[in-house]
């Protein structure tokens, strides 16, 4: 599982947390007022059950004088066993069920040519941010957000289509060491089934073979049905499942 884990690793680079502690292999993130996904403990390695006890409670502290709820990713391979049933066991709930998949570039961008134009950028315009607020935001601050995109240092590319003068669907990649990963798919509602996406996605590929990649990667909400078939008509394949455990 050691390609999982290096997944995983990039997609944590790719949404870098404003402090990041490690604890042995872990890494402890957290990043005050942004999304939930760039603030949980990344858990590689496998110690020993004593470590481990030390491992869960040093988090627990880590978050505690934070004053968040600490949440664990936990999918398989990457992390210690026995590491989900210890966390149920201390009353940490399942949340969040997720889908890792990858795709070769050469299957995104077959047959993706299509009449929508996509404009690519190497920083997110102000444009870009409001329809990926847009959809995802949840009416708070979005200085955080903005903020966690200033801190990536990998190449990053941000993908815009419009109608008209309006935007109305974006993404962005992020490459890093043979890899692309893809982030903040978003179309605005009343342009949903019109193709977009599947745009965005063919921009984001042609730039990601730009920067010598020659796989992608992503994740996505399990119950999501529509960005589901996007990806697997697109060619992205599972390659695990993977949940979080939230403290009560």
């Amino acid at each position: 599982m050691t390609a999982i884990r290096e997944l995983q690793e990039r997609a944590a680079r790719a949404l870098p947390a404003e402090q990041v502690e490690r604890a042995g292999e872990w890494w402890l993130r957290h990043t005050p007022g942004a999304s939930w996904w760039a603030g949980s403990v990344l858990p590689h390695g496998h110690p020993g059950a004593d470590d481990l006890a030390r491992r869960i409670a040093r988090a627990e502290r880590f978050y505690g004088e934070r004053g968040v709820t600490t949440r664990f990713q936990i999918g398989p391979g990457a992390c210690p066993d026995g590491l989900d049933a210890v966390l149920a066991e201390r009353g940490y709930r399942r949340a969040s069920p997720m889908s890792l998949r990858t795709a070769p570039v050469a299957r995104v961008l077959d047959g993706a040519d299509g009449p929508l134009r996509v404009h690519i950028e190497n920083t997110p315009t102000p444009a870009w941010f409001a329809a990926w607020h847009a959809v995802h935001g949840d009416g708070g601050d979005p200085r955080p957000d903005w903020d966690l995109l200033a801190r990536l240092r990998q190449p990053s590319a941000y993908a815009a289509v419009t109608d008209g003068a309006e935007v109305i669907a974006v993404g962005r990649a992020t490459a890093d060491t043979g890899w692309a990963g893809l982030f903040g798919m978003a179309t605005l509602p009343e342009a949903r089934g019109k193709g977009a996406a599947r745009a965005v996605l063919a921009g984001l590929a042609r730039w990601a073979a730009c920067q010598g990649a020659s796989d992608l990667y992503l994740q996505v909400e399990r119950d999501n049905g529509a960005a589901v078939r996007l990806y697997e008509r697109a060619g992205f394949t599972e390659a695990c499942a993977y949940h979080y455990r939230v403290a009560s």
